[in-house]
């Protein structure tokens, strides 16, 4: 089988509408319907959806709280405009962060949650991004179980990766499959 695979110069929003592109192209070429990926404002989302016909999209944002105690960052009218376009938003913790995440931040170390996300950091940060959404978009119900999906991630705002995957659910992580990079940066930072 040969594909291309894309690396851009560095990670970052200006490599979101090539990535899109790209994620879409190989979504059709596999015929494979489900989408998901990292948003947390609605606009990364909100491209993917200009773009993307006869795709289920499924758009996790980060849980609550992230930056500040009680609220999302998606506005509730980003929210409903996505979900009224057939757009199934999630808000969730985060796979690689729940307790793990607490006890560092309280008593410090480093848990095995987030030894598995610096590990796929090694790969780049959205990689880890998209391996974590689509595990959180498989635990919540929101995608079907063994089957491929693209999942679309990025490096702080914006998408720069887009992978093929064959999702596990978060207790079945070591049998989780990276099956295609479709893109990502060559650099991590």
């Amino acid at each position: 089988m040969n594909y291309e695979v894309f690396y851009w110069d560095k990670p970052g929003k200006q490599n979101t509408n090539k990535t899109i592109n790209l994620a879409l192209k190989r979504a059709r070429q596999l015929k494979i319907k489900n989408i998901v990926i990292a948003s947390c404002s609605g606009k990364t989302t909100k491209n993917l959806l200009k773009k993307g016909k006869n795709i289920r999209i499924i758009s996790v944002t980060h849980q609550a709280g992230f930056y500040k105690p009680g609220t999302i960052e998606m506005d509730k009218k980003t929210k409903k405009i996505l979900e009224r376009n057939g757009v199934i938003v999630y808000t969730g913790t985060h796979f690689f962060g729940g307790i793990g995440r607490a006890i560092r931040l309280k008593f410090g170390g480093l848990e095995v949650e987030e030894l598995a996300a610096n590990t796929l950091r090694i790969f780049g940060q959205g990689v880890k991004v998209a391996v974590e959404i689509t595990i959180m978009a498989l635990d919540a119900g929101l995608i079907p179980y063994n089957k491929e999906i693209v999942s679309i991630g990025g490096t702080g705002v914006g998408a720069d990766t887009a992978i093929v995957c064959l999702p596990k659910h978060g207790k079945d992580f070591f049998s989780f499959e990276v099956r295609e990079i479709i893109c990502k940066p060559r650099v991590n930072k």
